[in-house]
């Protein structure tokens, strides 16, 4: 909606607003030796000042506008992603069959907490977290955490790339 040229534009006629006004007040402060300006020419020049600046503030009325609407919609995008994530660890959870108690301890293992806040948060002890994440590993065919979530951050890569993909896809048929 609101191109950065134009966006620069309106920058360059509100400094030249500015210089004319400011400028104009301090050659009546210090009263510089200025040669007189039509009086006419010098109202026109205020009003084409006056305008650009009224200008200014519509444009940039319009930018934050744009900019709200745009963060709404990364927001919403965010909201889906997240959506997104948890049915893909409900989905994966499922095809492993966790139990409902090795479905929690992965999803904290997952957000990153050490065996002791799991167990901590389980009221059960780090022997029995540690079992239930060594049948996750078993489960998932991996070796350890961090070989756990990156299953899951390659699989929403794979669908951060699927339209690219698709795209490269469509070019190299034609």
């Amino acid at each position: 909606m609101t191109s950065p040229y134009i966006l620069a534009a309106v920058l360059i006629i509100q400094v030249f607003c500015a210089i004319f006004f400011v400028s104009d007040i301090l050659i009546s402060i210090l009263g510089l030796p200025i040669g007189p300006i039509n009086w006419q020419v010098h109202e026109f020049i205020e009003i084409g000042a006056a305008l650009g600046l009224i200008l200014g503030v519509v444009v940039g009325l319009l930018a934050v506008r744009q900019a709200r609407r745009r963060t709404a919609r990364v927001e919403d995008q965010l909201r889906a992603a997240s959506g997104a994530f948890l049915e893909l660890l409900e989905e994966r959870f499922a095809t492993w069959g966790l139990t409902p108690a090795e479905r929690d301890v992965a999803l904290f293992a997952i957000k990153g907490m050490t065996t002791q806040e799991i167990a901590n948060l389980r009221s059960t002890s780090e022997g029995t977290v540690k079992a239930q994440t060594n049948a996750i590993y078993r489960k998932a065919g991996v070796s350890g955490r961090p070989q756990l979530l990156s299953l899951f951050i390659d699989d929403l890569m794979d669908d951060a790339l699927a339209p690219a993909r698709a795209s490269q896809l469509a070019v190299a048929v034609k």
